[in-house]
């Protein structure tokens, strides 16, 4: 029978993974019947979940995985910045132990990034954050990193992030390259580094325009051998309102997210 940190953890490591979307259900009772425990037990698992930042709970929907706004995603990775750039710079010197476990997880990230597992690839992708807490002596800094590790991994979901696999694991590589020479400066200034680039691969929505999103759901749709009308008119730039477009068909309704527990087990 699992326990409540049992289902806690393949929770995380099924998001890490990239196995569970922003948005996925999580039922109590389904979760009791493929863990073989009581619905007590997964309620505590959700529960310390929805405490982390994971999940969260609705009367109507029940459990479900959070789905970040643009505001959460920039607050999760300038939390990550703040706590992993101070973890290398309070350190004076990483050991060989360490730099032999670090070594050892990018073996593992570099066969995952070659091979076809994707879920296996984002999930030492990520971990690697974690790992490099753990090496440095930290391990309450390393659950915490989990926790928004596994964040913004949905955040990446979420908001389609275009960072490529092979150049983070590269990044971690230089990283730990600087660790093992000793030049903290240095690792600080490589993790700042990555962190931002893998912060601005997400395709976030500029603040300045609170109506970005609704602008581009509703500019002219291009048709071939078509000319635009006066009914299609630029929304950004339009002053006057546009004639009756007439009858048109309804619009499909967007791709549900994945609402049950993904590829879980």
């Amino acid at each position: 029978m699992a326990t409540s940190s049992d289902i806690s953890d393949r929770i995380i490591e099924a998001v890490m993974a990239q196995k569970l979307p922003p948005g996925s259900r999580l039922g109590e009772q389904q979760l009791a019947m493929l863990f073989d425990c009581s619905r007590t037990i997964v309620r505590e698992a959700l529960t310390r979940l929805a405490v982390r930042g994971i999940v969260t709970v609705s009367a109507r929907r029940g459990w479900y995985v959070i789905e970040p706004s643009q505001d959460e995603a920039r607050e999760a990775f300038e939390a990550r910045r703040v706590i992993e750039l101070g973890l290398i710079r309070s350190m004076k010197r990483v050991d060989k132990t360490a730099i032999r476990q670090l070594k050892a997880h990018l073996a593992r990230e570099k066969a995952a990034v070659k091979g076809s597992d994707v879920g296996a690839r984002s999930y030492l992708l990520g971990d690697f954050h974690v790992c490099l807490a753990e090496c440095l002596g930290n391990s309450l800094l390393a659950d915490t990193l989990r926790d928004f590790t596994a964040r913004t991994t949905l955040i990446a979901m979420l908001y389609q992030s275009s960072h490529d696999a092979a150049q983070s694991c590269e990044e971690h590589v230089q990283i730990v390259a600087a660790l093992e020479k000793n030049d903290l400066a240095l690792a600080e200034k490589l993790m700042s580094r990555h962190i931002g680039t893998v912060q601005a691969a997400l395709r976030l929505q500029s603040t300045a325009d609170p109506l970005a999103h609704l602008r581009e759901a509703l500019a002219p749709v291009t048709r071939p051998g078509k000319a635009s009308t006066g009914a299609a008119q630029d929304l950004h730039t339009s002053s006057h309102k546009p004639s009756s477009p007439g009858r048109r068909k309804k619009a499909a309704p967007p791709d549900e997210p994945s609402t049950y527990l993904g590829a879980l087990l």
